[in-house]
């Protein structure tokens, strides 16, 4: 909602001003079509040179992040204290063998399958079973296991921000793609310099409209969706440290309830759940059958 409103304002409040300082927008709309042919052409065969199938298709699937915001909301960090609450405890009570059947088959599982978002996300359910799965091949050691995890969740964060960098890469290019398009209007403004003064003004205004629309995309538009994309990336990614968080207390040896409560503390604090709200949560839990 707050990125449509700052588009609105952002072309109200440039284009506004301008016009109510006398500005002709006829110049604008005229030379527009044409000066945005060269800069977002430019622009899209240089991003189609520079990036993978893969950083492509992310950006696309971006656009739905930066408008819809970060993929997990307060309920969801609920849901996976509650997750990590019952893989742990299980493991405690019941032991290994009691847990192999949850890891290797989640989607069979009667735990995981009471949370099919968390459940859906391949990276989450991954890095839960193939860490628990760790632990019952006698990995034991905190450190080790702490270190393992780290190193998934960095090739991981590291990934997930690929599409947010070539976006801004993208952006750091539009202002020269601009110059581009205005120094061509320069030459075919030079090719008629015999025409009258007023003709060659026009020319000339349509020509550095180029280097405005290259810096108002990069700075006004692209830029931003960039930094909004790499704060939501940023933001899901503490949904998986919370993961590394519980299994890491886990096996220093912390109950199950003391565990994910070491977790709810590392759960960002807009979408964090109370220790009332997580407890009530973990009661309303029904039992194993």
């Amino acid at each position: 909602m707050f990125q449509i409103i700052g588009i609105v304002l952002l072309f109200g409040l440039v284009f506004g001003s301008y016009i109510m300082s006398g500005g002709n927008m006829g110049v604008i709309i005229e030379a527009a079509p044409h000066e945005l042919m060269a800069i977002l052409g430019a622009g899209v065969a240089s991003f189609l040179i520079s990036n993978s199938m893969t950083v492509i298709k992310g950006c696309a699937g971006g656009m739905g992040k930066i408008f819809g915001g970060p993929k997990w909301k307060a309920s969801d960090y609920r849901d996976l204290l509650s997750l990590l609450f019952l893989l742990t405890k299980t493991m405690k009570s019941k032991g290994v063998i009691a847990l192999e059947s949850h890891i290797e088959n989640p989607h069979d599982s009667s735990i995981f399958s009471r949370y099919p978002k968390i459940m859906k996300d391949h990276f989450a359910t991954d890095f839960i079973c193939d860490t628990l799965r760790m632990m019952t091949m006698n990995l034991e050691d905190p450190h080790q296991v702490e270190d393992a995890m780290e190193k998934q969740l960095e090739k991981h964060h590291h990934e997930a921000l690929h599409p947010a960098h070539a976006i801004q890469t993208l952006a750091d290019a539009l202002p020269a793609l601009g110059i581009v398009a205005a120094v061509l209007g320069v030459i075919k403004t030079m090719g008629a310099i015999s025409e009258p003064p007023e003709v060659l003004g026009e020319m000339i205004g349509g020509a550095l409209v180029g280097t405005f629309l290259g810096v108002f995309l990069a700075y006004g538009l692209v830029a931003p969706f960039a930094t909004r994309l790499n704060g939501v990336v940023e933001e899901d990614g503490a949904f998986y440290r919370i993961i590394q968080s519980v299994l890491v207390a886990h096996l220093h040896g912390n109950a199950a309830q003391i565990s994910v409560e070491i977790g709810r503390g590392s759960v960002p604090s807009s979408v964090q759940p109370s220790f009332a709200e997580l407890e009530q949560a973990l009661s309303e839990i029904p039992a194993e059958g």
